[in-house]
């Protein structure tokens, strides 16, 4: 049995309107605002399959940068299927055997490594902020600031209701 798997397509750059209509001939797409996050469902026995199949139906029509999978698998991990030039996949080739490793596993380590490296320089950046801004104002001006902004929002919510409760 097939299943339909939700593919997350991540764009080069904005989808122009005939793009979508030519891309849409071939599947059902949903587009965010900016046009470059689309989403769509392919059948398939696994999500590999479906992101390969998906990039053969899409790739001639669209500016594809990634696909993923758009729902974690059991183990907590998303797929990702990206185009590499020749060159790119000649050199990860080459790391990968240099370390004894497939190039697939190779990859799969590089990519969790980097994001726990994203991961840490955002939050010292982020530590490194608050303790700059801890050095020019106080503790309650900051609160109060924060306070201001939260109720500021336009999405907050109305006077007299909580999101917990009802009113």
């Amino acid at each position: 049995m097939t299943a339909r798997h939700a593919i997350e397509i991540v764009l080069t750059r904005p989808a122009t309107d005939d793009e979508l209509r030519r891309a849409r001939r071939v599947v059902a797409l949903a587009s965010d605002t900016s046009r470059t996050r689309l989403l769509a469902l392919q059948r398939a026995k696994t999500p590999g399959r479906a992101l390969r199949a998906l990039r053969h139906r899409l790739d001639a029509v669209l500016p594809i940068d990634v696909l993923t999978t758009h729902y974690p698998d059991l183990q907590g991990q998303v797929l990702l299927n990206v185009a590499l030039s020749p060159t790119v996949r000649t050199a990860v080739r080459r790391a990968a055997a240099a370390r004894d490793q497939r190039p697939r596993d190779f990859l799969s380590q590089a990519v969790t490594d980097a994001v726990a490296r994203h991961g840490e320089e955002r939050a010292w950046h982020l530590t490194s902020r608050l303790e700059e801004l801890l050095v020019e104002h106080t503790p309650e001006e900051l609160l109060l600031c924060a306070a201001s902004t939260l109720l500021s929002h336009p999405y907050r919510q109305p006077r007299g209701k909580c999101a917990s409760g009802p009113s």
